[in-house]
């Protein structure tokens, strides 16, 4: 089983604005529909992959079937008129962001190579544990959808960097297909067609040789002997898992022979390198609503207590949590550091994924949102939540960490801030009849 292959791409025709097509991933900015208005005034007269995707922020609005049912409208317009292009094979994706230029290949992840489910060790899989409550909204969408567009980026081990980076040297030699600067600072994409048949097979053959046993065994000698890991989702989860449960609904009523061949069994994803220098693995905080942070802190600290751990001094301390709140004292916030040893958890996520589980179980007027970037977590401090600010997120802990313990506590990391995630741009049509 190849667990990443080339892909029928499609992308919309030459004079289409390319600036105004691309549109930032639905999970960011889920507090501040602000950033959505914004977007949405600039597109409103336009082709735009945001008119074929639903913001997170919209998720519990009055009106989300009628968005819904209008996406799936956009989706067939655009098939018709708008994504005249095509290509098979792979887009080979520069990203220029305040990190450097990031080096990704679009193409397809093969779905039966994937599974979210507890205690499962396939050859693609999640890095952070996967919120089923998460992909019911989520699958609404993609239900009846004649599209997809990803913002799903999977991550490769690959400290020879021999998949993504050589097509860096070839790119003069590629067609290149877009390049653009993206709207609301979102910084610059290019992307150059990769369909030579002696490309595609070294970058299929590549990937699938990281996913043997022996590969595995050199790679990680600590976890020799168990199931082999291929690639692990960076950015996405959700998103993937929600084309998981879409194939299942779908090969269930499928015959034998139609299920190896069906486009939904696949799911576009864009693949980069974990050791490229200009991929930031950065933690996702928290912002809490509905408590004070004398209240939020001072149980942390208990529970905390109760699981062996004891507040110490930063020189000492082997967690650290900055709890943020408005300040009374004028425009701005308040911080509280605490820092703890032995804490129950290996990674401070860890430790406070599992306080927050306890304490908003016992507190259903609170909630708790997850926050890329430290200024974000501010601003919603400064307009009434408690923020919690985790420390830096080592790049190395990722993949030694989902082949060594599992996958990692829920929204554990970001690759980059939120201005810098994937954009939607390339398209694949998942439903088999021509549109």
């Amino acid at each position: 089983m190849k667990p990443f292959i080339a892909a029928d791409i499609l992308l919309p025709a030459p004079q289409t604005d390319m600036g105004l097509w691309p549109a930032l991933a639905c999970d960011q900015f889920t507090s501040q529909p602000e950033y959505w208005q914004k977007a949405e005034a600039l597109t409103q007269n336009a082709p735009s992959t945001l008119h074929i995707t639903l913001p997170e922020a919209y998720l519990e609005s009055p009106d989300v079937d009628g968005r819904i049912a209008a996406i799936h409208t956009a989706m067939a317009d655009y098939r018709a008129r708008v994504l005249t292009r095509g290509v098979h094979g792979f887009v080979y994706v520069e990203r220029a962001t305040q990190s450097g230029v990031r080096q990704g290949l679009v193409g397809a992840v093969d779905l039966e190579a994937y599974s979210y489910e507890k205690g499962s060790a396939p050859l693609v899989r999640p890095s952070e544990n996967t919120i089923v409550e998460r992909i019911p909204p989520r699958l609404a969408v993609r239900r009846g959808a004649p599209l997809e567009t990803p913002h799903i980026m999977m991550l490769l081990d690959d400290a020879a960097c021999g998949v993504v980076e050589p097509f860096a040297k070839k790119k003069a030699a590629l067609e290149k297909l877009y390049d653009t600067e993206l709207m609301l600072g979102g910084g610059h994409i290019a992307g150059w067609a990769v369909t030579d048949a002696a490309d595609i097979a070294v970058v299929e053959n590549a990937v699938t040789a990281l996913g043997t046993q022996a590969a595995f065994d050199a790679k990680y000698p600590d976890a020799a002997g168990r199931p082999p890991l291929a690639v692990a989702v960076g950015d996405g989860n959700h998103s993937l898992a929600t084309a998981k449960a879409h194939w299942e609904e779908i090969k269930a009523a499928l015959p034998p022979a139609a299920r190896q061949s069906h486009p939904a069994r696949w799911c576009l994803v864009e693949l980069v390198n974990v050791h490229s220098p200009a991929l930031d693995i950065e933690p996702i905080h928290r912002a809490v609503f509905g408590v004070s942070m004398t209240e939020l802190a001072g149980a942390f600290l208990s529970f905390a207590a109760r699981h062996g751990a004891h507040a110490c001094g930063m020189a000492g301390a082997q967690q650290t949590f900055c709890f943020v709140d408005e300040t009374c004292a004028g425009p701005g916030t308040a911080e509280r550091v605490e820092c703890l040893k032995n804490a129950p958890w290996p990674l401070a996520v860890g430790t406070l994924d599992a306080f927050l589980t306890e304490f908003l179980a016992q507190r259903p007027g609170a909630k708790v949102d997850y926050i890329h970037g430290a200024d974000n977590v501010r601003a919603l401090a400064r307009a009434g939540a408690v923020g919690v600010i985790l420390p830096d997120f080592a790049k190395s802990d990722l993949f030694r960490g989902v082949v060594l313990g599992g996958v990692l506590p829920k929204k554990t990391f970001s690759m980059g801030h939120a201005e810098e995630k994937r954009y939607y741009l390339e398209c694949r049509q998942i439903a088999p009849q021509t549109l």
